[in-house]
């Protein structure tokens, strides 16, 4: 049986991906066979296919953010049966037995592997997951909208909680993962702060429709001290203007798999106690509780659908910033009725001419 699925296949052609029919792969032992209903468009695919991050395999499948239904279960494995709806995040794989994985911080082992960027992803009609990091979905949330959440909401979430306790909070960037976090945070009773491109004014107004008490641009001072900063957005040079927005003994956690290089800058602004941090992918623990989370408390995910075989244009308008919230990929053999929201917002279509 053919499949349909989207590979980088050479990183001189950066950004370009190639539309291919492949068999039907099968699982192995520990494995399971996921038929992709629904996977999110995430910046870090941008990051892969134009050849930003290291190590990448190539060819590689893009995808992290695959949900679908399990269709075939290998030797061995008891965690999920044929029939179940899973969510395969990023984290593919850790070997289990290092120090990184024995102390809790497997999202720190040398040996991991990570979905669509060593292992393929949900690019495709059909992907394979180790069982152990296959994920059961929230009820109440379809498979569109739920899609943004095993990356956009599961870094968020990592991120927030290395936030701390911040009562003020500043977003710098607001995508697929600040929109998610503003909610949490708004849920949680703190002050939500974005920051966004300067003059962004789309961004900012869809910031303050989630809850914000303040959008601006990001070459703004926020009106009130900020007890924390997230940077989502990929851009260096917003950790001084970050630092310089944080009250002594604040932090700035830069949430982004890649950024560009942070420029030079005095240590006034590091002084006071104040500190950088970042977040590096995360761990299964992350994934049940922040799916846990997101169970008790509903959360609106702002999408833009594509077809499967829009992936490059899905890919070129997050790149040039066409829409807000996250697209999500749905192959063709979906029906429009399985793309219909449940509950939620117009996730709208991915119309590459009326995307905005």
């Amino acid at each position: 049986m053919k499949s349909k699925m989207w590979a980088q296949r050479h990183y001189g052609e950066p950004g370009k991906l190639v539309l291919e029919e492949i068999d039907r792969p099968e699982p192995g032992a520990g494995q399971i066979l996921v038929e992709i209903l629904a996977c999110g468009v995430c910046r870090t695919d941008l990051h892969v296919v134009d050849g930003e991050l290291p190590g990448s395999a190539c060819p590689i499948v893009p995808g992290h953010e695959a949900v679908g239904r399990v269709v075939a279960c290998g030797e061995g494995v008891l965690q999920h049966c044929v029939g179940d709806r899973v969510g395969l995040p990023w984290l593919a794989w850790v070997c289990g037995h290092c120090d990184a994985c024995l102390r809790g911080q497997e999202n720190l082992c040398p040996q991991a592997r990570f979905r669509g960027h060593h292992v393929d992803g949900g690019y495709a009609e059909y992907a394979l997951a180790e069982a152990e990091h296959a994920f059961a979905l929230p009820g109440g949330y379809d498979d569109v909208h739920v899609a943004p959440l095993l990356c956009a909401g599961l870094i968020g979430h990592r991120a927030l909680r290395r936030a701390g306790d911040a009562a003020r909070i500043g977003l710098y960037g607001f995508g697929a993962s600040a929109h998610i976090v503003a909610q949490i945070a708004r849920d949680d009773g703190r002050e939500v702060y974005a920051l966004t491109r300067p003059g962004d004014v789309g961004s900012q107004d869809f910031a303050r429709s989630l809850g914000a008490v303040w959008a601006g641009g990001s070459d703004e001072t926020p009106p009130e001290p900020l007890d924390a900063a997230i940077l989502f957005a990929p851009v260096g040079a917003l950790i001084p203007a970050a630092l310089a927005a944080v009250r002594p003994g604040g932090r700035v956690v830069c949430a982004g798999i890649h950024m560009s290089d942070v420029p030079s800058f005095p240590y006034s602004l590091l002084f006071g106690e104040r500190e950088v941090q970042s977040v590096a992918h995360l761990t299964r623990r992350d994934a049940r509780e922040f799916l846990e989370r997101a169970a008790r408390t509903p959360l609106e995910t702002h999408t833009h659908v594509y077809g499967l075989t829009q992936a490059q244009q899905a890919l070129d308008d997050l790149r040039a910033g066409r829409f807000e919230g996250a697209a999500v990929l749905v192959p063709e053999r979906i029906s429009a009725a399985a793309r219909a929201p449940a509950t939620g917002p117009d996730p709208g279509r991915g119309d590459p001419a009326v995307a905005d």
